[in-house]
């Protein structure tokens, strides 16, 4: 009898013990009509009172239904989980968090297609396009798009006058002074077929949420099975539109009077640019993952992965109807750095990337100078088993600065990815495209079609895999396209570096 108490003292001892270190992770769950910013403040509370049930982690667990956001959902250092304790933020099958639908655009003269201009004058700040209809009455907030190779411009109509037969068009500020002070793009009227072209456009005159989420400094943070969907972009509205490269909006930009600066002989030209909207925004954050989630019917950029952000990953995703790019990392030196200096402090802040296992079909429908993946001034980013199609410029962009120097570019990856369906309507792009000296870098294993035939891009500047503005540090190999090997010769190149490895 004596031992049988012993045993079950002992036994009862070691229950108490586990029962006491047994904290099972919390989980909040949020139904259709409650507040997303109300569960998320729960979970905050628990930390900041360090409750017990922390160590294990918090799960927000949303219900099927639609979360209509009035003000981004902001994840604050104050929010951040730890390796063995994260927050997951996961939707169950129907979770939908979501804002405004799309402003609508209304294509008027002339009526389908795009038609060339005929003048571009940078003294005057106008552009002239032919006659049209006297009948024709200009609607109010008219805007003009114009296609620049490997850009759009959207400028606000400000006036149409008629002279010589032709209609002489001004412009808004501030897009009136970018787009005719900056030489990078621009049109080019004479020697150069398909481009310069132009459509004229109303767009529904509204504001709506941009923003659904933002991660700020916020760190061990997990999405999973979410649908993201429904955003604005305002912009345009109220500055127009003109960009540099990639869709990065110049908030000053002129030309050099004496073209030359000490790291570029031949530079003649000075911008400053801003970061693209995002509807999910990830900044200052560390070990930050998105998978399994729906982004789609976005206006802008749907995920961006910005400045000072590490060992994050976005895999398993899908990507579909983006007015912008699907998936944008790294810093691209927004103001108030100038973009063109060669930058070495940059690419250490945005390491050790993953974007892998992503499906994104049809980005790039609102501002065509956009791409599917976008990384800029990234170090041991791996984008790996991508599936791309359906986009109006590049597919897959690395890289920034256009400098042969030493940036901390390196060891990144470009590898096993399908990239299709491309330059839909701009040039001077590529499946695969490359700016800078990026040490110990690959682009192997890829399956790139050729570009498609766009209606206006017709100066055969669309390749496979584009290496741009200095391009070095790569190992290329086992590219495909079309069922057969890419040749050293079919690979577009613009001042390569010597460090370039092809194998065949």
């Amino acid at each position: 009898m004596k031992k049988l108490l012993t045993l079950l003292f002992c036994m009862a001892a070691s229950l108490t013990t586990m029962a006491e270190n047994d904290h099972t992770p919390r989980t909040i769950v949020v139904q259709p009509g409650e507040n997303l910013h109300d569960a998320l403040r729960q979970a905050r509370e628990w930390r900041r009172t360090q409750d017990a049930c922390c160590q294990g982690g918090i799960t927000i667990r949303i219900k099927a239904g639609r979360y209509r956001m009035q003000d981004p959902l902001f994840l604050r250092p104050e929010d951040s989980g730890t390796a063995d304790s994260p927050i997951i933020i996961v939707g169950e099958e129907g979770a939908v968090i979501c804002g405004d639908s799309r402003q609508q655009h209304t294509q008027v003269w002339p009526k389908e297609g795009m038609e060339r201009i005929l003048a571009f004058d940078t003294k005057t700040r106008t552009i002239t396009i032919p006659a049209f209809d006297s009948l024709w009455v200009p609607p109010p907030h008219l805007e003009m798009v114009v296609h620049q190779r490997w850009a759009i411009a959207i400028l606000r109509v400000k006036e149409m006058k008629q002279k010589d037969g032709k209609i002489v068009v001004s412009f808004m500020e501030p897009e009136s002074r970018l787009e005719f002070e900056h030489p990078w793009p621009q049109p080019v009227i004479d020697g150069e077929r398909g481009n310069s072209s132009f459509q004229l456009r109303t767009t529904e005159q509204r504001d709506g949420i941009e923003q659904l989420v933002i991660v700020d400094g916020a760190n061990h943070i997990s999405f999973q099975g979410l649908t993201f969907e429904h955003t604005c972009w305002n912009r345009p509205l109220h500055k127009g539109h003109v960009t540099l490269q990639g869709g990065f909006p110049l908030i000053d930009a002129y030309k050099l009077a004496v073209p030359g600066l000490p790291w570029d002989r031949d530079l003649e030209n000075q911008a400053w640019i801003e970061r693209p909207v995002s509807a999910v925004t990830i900044r200052n954050a560390e070990n930050v993952m998105v998978s399994k989630c729906r982004f789609q019917h976005l206006a802008a950029t749907a995920l961006d992965l910005q400045d000072n952000t590490r060992h994050c990953s976005v895999v398993n995703n899908h990507f579909e109807d983006i007015g912008g790019t699907a998936i944008m990392a790294g810093s691209f030196a927004e103001s108030p750095r100038e973009v063109h200096r060669p930058y070495d402090d940059l690419a250490g802040r945005c390491q050790d990337i993953d974007i892998s296992g992503n499906e994104i079909h049809d980005a790039t429908n609102e501002d065509w100078g956009t791409v599917a993946i976008s990384c800029g001034y990234v170090s041991d980013t791996r984008i790996m088993h991508n599936t791309v199609s359906h986009v109006n410029y590049s597919g897959i962009c690395v890289g920034w600065g256009w400098t042969p120097c030493h940036t901390g570019m390196e060891r990144n990856r470009i590898d096993k990815n399908k990239v299709s369906d491309y330059a839909r309507q701009l040039y001077d792009a590529g499946g695969i495209y490359t700016l800078s000296n990026q040490p110990g870098s690959t682009i192997s294993d890829n399956d790139i079609s050729q570009p498609y035939p766009a209606p206006y891009a017709t100066n055969n500047r669309g390749f496979c895999i584009y290496l741009d503005a200095h391009t070095d540090g790569f190992t290329i190999e086992n590219n495909q396209t079309e069922g057969r090997l890419i040749r050293r010769d079919e690979i577009g190149d613009n001042h390569p570096g010597p460090s370039l490895i092809f194998k065949q």
